[in-house]
This record gives structure tokens, C-alpha cells and sequence, in this order.
């Protein structure tokens, strides 16, 4: 007799917070755009309550903004907070490469490989979902700190997800698939040579980019 095989099944908040989640990182629902909830629940046809929860699921991922009296909307990044994070952003993620290649021989290890093989095997889509960049994208870095083998490291860098996500959704306009799978291998590459001078290049590269503003990738 064969053994019984399990599905795992998906609740409608959970369903439902996939589904804004991905409306969001696609960009379709754009920073700062108000969530109207008999608008989403008629949409969906989930009763207000189920709406309410799963936009709860998505605000502790820091992905939607809830204010009191005034409801739910998606999350931005202002030009105020940009700055405060890449600066925490820059001191976890070079001090994790660090302890990641020393522990490592100067090398990292294949789950970083993986990670970067998988960005560029989504860039390389005729048109993926910015949604699938934003999962590679965040594969990657989350891959590497998890290198330095560091829990305390890694739990202080989880904390910063959310805005992390919102980094790369901004990022849209201005990066072509091309270009985010080349800077995440030369990230690769510049590490295991060169040590994290690399990695703080190419953080200081994301950073300028999202502050210089939509531009022409020709």
C-alpha cells in the first residue's frame, strides 16, 4: 500500500496576501498607493476581515504601511530614509562577507553560488515578473549574509527585508534585467578576488542609482 501523500493547504489569507504581494512587487500597485478594502474584498471576493489579516501578513513583512483612521496603503521609501539604510545595510552585509570569506578560504560557499546562478537564470526570462527579480535579488544577499554564519548578524539584516524588497521595486525603472544579472556575478567574482571592497561598490552602486532617479538604459 503506498503511503498517503499530504498537500499543504493554503488559507484565503494566505492566499490573499500572495496575491497583494505580488501586485506589489510587480510594481503593479505602486508606492504609497492607497489599499481601499471593499474595493480589494469585492475584487477578491473574500469578506473585509480576511482583507484586514492579510494586509496584516504583508505590513509586519514591511511591505504595506497601516495608519490608524486612515487605513492601508503600500509601503515607500522616502529620500530621508534611504540613507540611514544603506548605512546599516552597508555595516551588516560587509562585516557578513568578511566573516563569510574568512571562514570559507576566501571563498563562498555554493549556496551564494546557487543564489547568483538563479538571478541570472530569471534576468535571463523574455520577460519575467519583477516579482521573481525582487525573490532572486533577495536570495542573493540574503544568501550571503547567512554565509557569515552569524545569527545575530542575519536576524538584524531580516529586520531590514521589508525596505530591502521596496529598494529593488524602485529600482525597476532604471536597471534592465541584463544589468542586474551582470552586477550581482561581478559581485560574485570581485568578492572571492578582491575581498569586500567589491561588495561595498556595488552597494554604493544600488544606492546612487535609486538617488540619481529613473534614467535611460539606451
Amino acid at each position: 500500500m503506498s503511503a498517503r501523500l499530504s498537500l499543504q493547504r493554503v488559507s484565503t489569507v494566505d492566499a490573499l496576501a500572495d496575491a497583494l504581494r505580488n501586485r506589489i512587487l510587480d510594481g503593479e500597485l505602486g508606492a504609497g498607493e492607497r489599499l481601499r478594502e471593499i474595493e480589494l474584498a469585492e475584487a477578491y471576493g473574500v469578506a473585509r476581515h480576511s482583507l484586514r489579516a492579510a494586509l496584516r501578513v504583508l505590513a509586519a513583512e514591511g511591505l504595506v504601511a497601516i495608519e490608524p483612521n486612515r487605513g492601508a496603503r503600500v509601503a515607500s521609501l522616502r529620500a530621508g530614509d534611504l540613507e540611514p539604510l544603506f548605512e546599516l545595510r552597508t555595516a551588516l552585509e560587509l562585516e557578513a562577507a568578511r566573516l563569510a570569506l574568512e571562514r570559507n578560504h576566501n571563498r563562498l560557499p555554493k549556496a551564494v553560488h546557487d543564489a547568483v546562478r538563479l538571478m541570472a537564470a530569471v534576468c535571463e526570462q523574455p520577460d519575467p515578473p519583477w516579482s521573481a527579480v525582487v525573490e532572486a535579488h533577495d536570495a542573493v544577499h540574503r544568501a550571503l549574509v547567512r554565509a557569515a554564519d552569524s545569527p545575530r548578524i542575519t536576524r538584524a539584516y531580516e529586520a531590514l527585508a521589508g525596505e530591502m524588497r521596496l529598494f529593488v521595486i524602485q529600482l525597476k525603472p532604471s536597471w534592465s534585467l541584463e544589468r542586474m544579472a551582470e552586477h550581482h556575478e561581478q559581485l560574485l567574482a570581485g568578492l572571492e578576488t578582491e575581498g569586500v571592497d567589491a561588495l561595498r561598490r556595488h552597494l554604493e552602486e544600488g544606492a546612487a542609482t535609486l538617488l540619481a532617479g529613473p534614467r535611460d538604459e539606451g
